[in-house]
């Protein structure tokens, strides 16, 4: 916990927000509108997310402060430009970073981390992607760091080289090379771990990019990797921090921050033109990484292993069920409870069971791939108060009937 002490002790810099008490704008009247069920009118039922911030969930809820920075947001007219460089040098003051900026998610952070590191500030270049004719566009990554994300590097014209180890990188490595990618969540997949991967970037006078979407918590992972040498960092807002959905982080040297900012709106002919980020999001990322920063991370996490605890006492009573607390190595760090049941006894597969919990009232969504086949494992870090009792008779439900 030291680290984590000395990494909160550091954010005592952070200041308050006058503005977020700032009064409307001039002539502007304030009503009260109607309560308005708006998903009921559309016919779309709210879920209890026992998933985690998965985005086909909708990921986090934000706090009441951070709507309220976006509802301020909205009633003013602001250059786009000055409010993302604002926000960016306040972002970097808080992580201790060179220079950061307010993506459209984490995906889009790869796709304009990737058009920096092949593009640079040059207009013309920038113009071309995904033409990348005359420029570095290889991209070195490891074989078991594939994954569906990387569209959004191959999206600006990169070509993704496969390696295994650490001295396959080392040849791979050429005139052509742009970055490294590293995929932080399969970490524990590869041969060429965290630490190795950056140093072998710096060794070779070649960026590297590091991928870590969901990996907040913990908190410290907001100024690790940086600090281990990454030259830029991809990091999801609407997740573990609460911030609006479609916002995310992109940190990273100030070149590359940069010339990210040219390949994307408001700058019209660039790549990223429809990864666009309005002065609500930033704002509402900006208020909502201030509050996780300033949060209590261990009570938070004492009272997430109280709802785990919670879920497994009423759970133990059904016939034939167990359960196991545990919590994933990287990605989605927090407690989860994994349920098993014999299945000579509750005669239910666990496609079965998914399915009558997600059909239910409430109903409920789980992890959707759990790591142990025939169980279901509930993620507790996005249950509201109250809900993991709700889930846990849910449960009990579906396994003690025939």
């Amino acid at each position: 916990m030291g680290d984590r002490r000395r990494f909160l002790q550091s954010l005592s810099f952070l200041p308050s927000w006058a503005f977020l008490g700032a009064p409307a704008a001039a002539g502007e009247e304030t009503r009260a509108l109607p309560d308005r069920d708006y998903f009921k009118e559309l016919g779309v039922a709210p879920i209890i997310n026992g998933a985690g911030t998965f985005t086909r969930l909708t990921a986090s809820l934000m706090p009441p402060e951070v709507v309220r920075a976006i509802e301020y947001a909205a009633r003013h007219y602001v250059r786009l430009e000055d409010l993302h460089d604002r926000v960016g040098e306040r972002i970097a003051a808080f992580l201790g970073c060179e220079a950061a900026m307010v993506p459209s998610g984490a995906a889009a952070a790869l796709t304009l981390g990737t058009a920096a590191c092949l593009t640079g500030t040059d207009p013309d270049r920038i113009k071309r992607l995904p033409d990348t004719t005359g420029m570095k566009n290889e991209v070195i990554v490891q074989k078991s760091h594939r994954n569906g994300y990387d569209h959004a590097v191959r999206a600006c014209g990169a070509k993704l080289v496969e390696v295994e180890t650490a001295e396959e990188l080392e040849r791979a490595v050429n005139e052509k090379t742009a970055f490294l990618m590293f995929f932080n969540a399969w970490d524990t997949k590869g041969q060429i771990k965290v630490v190795e991967f950056a140093a072998l970037g710096k060794k070779h006078g070649v960026p590297t990019f590091i991928d870590a979407a969901a990996d907040v918590p913990p908190v410290e992972n907001l100024s690790r990797f940086p600090q281990l040498g990454y030259d830029l960092v991809a990091i999801s807002g609407g997740k573990g921090i609460s911030g609006p959905q479609s916002a995310g982080l992109l940190l990273g040297r100030k070149d590359l921050i940069q010339a990210a900012r040219l390949n994307t709106s408001p700058n019209s002919d660039s790549i990223g033109r429809g990864l666009k980020v309005s002065k609500e999001e930033l704002l509402g990322m900006l208020v909502a990484l201030e509050l996780y920063l300033k949060r209590d991370h261990r009570a938070e996490w004492l009272e997430w292993e109280k709802r785990i605890q919670t879920m497994a006492d009423t759970l133990k009573a059904v016939p034939g069920v167990t359960t196991e607390a545990f919590v994933p190595e990287i990605a989605n760090h927090v407690p989860h409870l994994r349920i098993r049941w014999d299945e000579s006894v509750i005669k239910k597969s666990s496609s079965d069971v998914v399915h009558l919990l997600r059909e239910g009232s409430p109903s409920i969504e789980f992890v959707p791939t759990p790591s142990v086949a025939g169980s279901l494992e509930v993620a507790s870090w996005m249950l509201q108060p109250g809900e993991a009792e709700t889930v846990a008779r849910c449960i009990a439900s579906v396994l003690s009937s025939t």
